[in-house]
């Protein structure tokens, strides 16, 4: 996780600075020293302040950065999140991509809660997927964890999920399920996306130990659910959006994976001032 925080960062101000903050260079003088604070401006879930602290430090490790808040804690309009001390030119040059990355964190975390808070008392948990922005994976599955969610898998290389073009290519879900359970070792799960129920009588008679409904009503999780019936875990998908998320919970499925966590974020509202 570090060492994805400093390439993301590196990355980041690499492409914000360029060859030098033209602005700052003629309008403040290099020993010039100031404070700043991180204020909210909404309502929010907090994450991703130590990734703004490693911003400011990466460009000056003498800079001072305190954290008033922690992550995952619940935010209100007004709360300062931390404090800030050092030369002002480098405050400026670090401070777009640390409100970049701790806003989107924010709220990722913030839409991640209110899903969770949606299927309270259910046994459901919420998910994440790989629709992520490519090369800040770690941190989203990070946001999510502080919102309260639980990360699906974090890439291609950490789990087996059989989808439809690979039940095609492999002659069906029989085939595709018998041939994966020959190839992996014994730590890993069997996961394949189903579309109906024939499918799921069909993936439950081949062993896998998780079954994922796509894009089914909720009356057909409910019969896929009592279907399966323990025997395999059951993962919903697609179509979640926080109106019906509650109903999908109360068909008793264990899983629900959110695309929308990550991919459809807004940005949770943060200012940097100097004081």
């Amino acid at each position: 996780m570090q060492f994805e925080i400093e390439r993301i960062i590196r990355t980041a101000l690499e492409e914000d600075i360029g060859l030098g903050d033209v602005t700052t260079e003629v309008t403040v003088t290099r020993d010039t020293v100031a404070r700043a604070e991180l204020i909210a401006r909404e309502d929010f879930t907090l994450a991703g302040l130590d990734v703004a602290a490693e911003v400011f430090q990466t460009l000056d490790s003498a800079m001072r950065f305190e954290k008033i808040l922690a992550d995952g804690h619940s935010v209100r309009k007004g709360d300062v999140l931390a404090w800030l001390r050092g030369k002002a030119s480098l405050l400026l040059q670090g401070e777009r991509v640390a409100l970049n990355l701790l806003q989107r964190m924010s709220g990722i975390a913030t839409l991640t809660a209110r899903y969770v808070a949606e299927v309270e008392g259910t046994a459901a948990r919420i998910v994440d997927t790989r629709k992520t922005v490519p090369g800040l994976r770690a941190l989203d599955k990070y946001s999510v964890r502080m919102g309260g969610g639980q990360n699906h898998r974090i890439g291609l290389f950490d789990g087996v999920l059989i989808k439809e073009n690979h039940i095609a290519a492999a002659g069906g879900i029989s085939a595709v399920i018998e041939r994966a359970t020959q190839r992996i070792p014994h730590t890993l799960k069997i996961e394949i996306e189903t579309r109906n129920l024939a499918e799921v009588e069909e993936a439950l008679q081949a062993g896998a130990d998780i079954i994922m409904l796509d894009n089914m009503g909720l009356d057909e999780m409910r019969q896929g659910v009592e279907l399966i019936a323990g025997k395999a875990q059951v993962e919903a998908s697609g179509g979640v959006n926080l109106e019906r998320v509650r109903a999908i919970a109360e068909t008793g499925v264990d899983i629900i994976s959110v695309g929308a966590l990550t991919h459809s974020v807004t940005a949770a509202d943060i200012s940097m001032l100097f004081n």
